[in-house]
């Protein structure tokens, strides 16, 4: 697990850099069947993933990569679930707010999970036996730099959870739902605070211990969540259906996520 852990670091990395390349110039957003946005740096960053693990032996699902039926996934015991650009509206936008999400799933759970943020290098990363940790990687590292900075991961939580109630909400993506989930937790607890963050870092933020909750009640796939999933899951918080109070699963029929809530036990 260390070694794939490593490998999923520095695919991240990579990942990260080929994004920044299209992020420093001009570039065109195409718009995907679902009416979502495409650039050709989810293009790259896909592509800098998918050769970084092939020889690994594992089947990669991806969000940019060739959608597959249930029937050709549904055996798959341990993969790799991959978003080669999380938050693509907020790479449009260019605030930064943007991530590299790159997860190991078995049997329908996420075991391991990298969350890379390129224009930070900050790196988010957890597996079941290790836990969570987060580091600041320099640009441009080399890889002795980048294994010397990680022998000073800080553990996750980093942060005490401290008053007020703090919630976390999407930066684009909010609704009169979540709204109303607020509403009732200003009922238990009084102050609450809200902090807006876009792609994965939501549940990063969780997981530092920067917020004790972020619901999200609205839409999402599979390969939005899995790898903050794992950094939230890791670092002692649960990522639950708001429905039904079950454990998010992985490898469904259908890649929709159904609403959820991510929140610190």
């Amino acid at each position: 697990m260390e070694e794939l852990l490593k490998k999923a670091i520095y695919a991240s990395i990579e990942a990260g850099k080929a994004i920044l390349n299209i992020y420093s110039q001009d570039f065109s957003v195409e718009t995907k069947s679902d009416n979502s946005p495409l650039t050709q740096a989810d293009k790259n960053a896909h592509l800098v993933i998918k050769d970084a693990l092939k020889d690994l032996g594992l089947p990669i699902l991806s969000e940019e990569g060739k959608l597959l039926s249930f029937e050709e996934r549904k055996n798959w015991e341990t993969f790799w679930l991959i978003d080669p650009l999380d938050g693509t509206k907020e790479f449009i936008k260019k605030n930064g707010e943007f991530t590299v999400n790159i997860a190991m799933i078995q049997k329908g759970v996420p075991v391991l999970g990298v969350v890379y943020v390129p224009v930070t290098g900050m790196l988010y990363y957890g597996t079941e036996k290790e836990g969570s940790f987060q580091v600041k990687l320099p640009q441009n590292a080399t890889a002795s730099e980048i294994d010397s900075q990680l022998n000073h991961s800080e553990k996750l939580p980093a942060a005490n959870n401290t008053v007020p109630y703090t919630v976390v909400a999407s930066r684009s993506h909010n609704t009169p739902e979540t709204d109303a989930f607020i509403d009732d937790r200003k009922k238990i607890y009084g102050d609450v605070e809200i902090i807006s963050a876009g792609s994965s870092l939501k549940l990063c933020l969780v997981a530092e211990g920067k917020a004790q909750v972020y619901p999200r009640l609205a839409p999402t796939m599979e390969w939005d969540t899995a790898a903050g999933h794992a950094v939230a899951k890791f670092s002692g918080c649960r990522v639950y259906d708001y429905k039904t109070n079950e454990d998010l699963v992985y490898n469904k029929e259908n890649l929709l996520n159904p609403w959820f809530v991510v929140e610190r036990n």
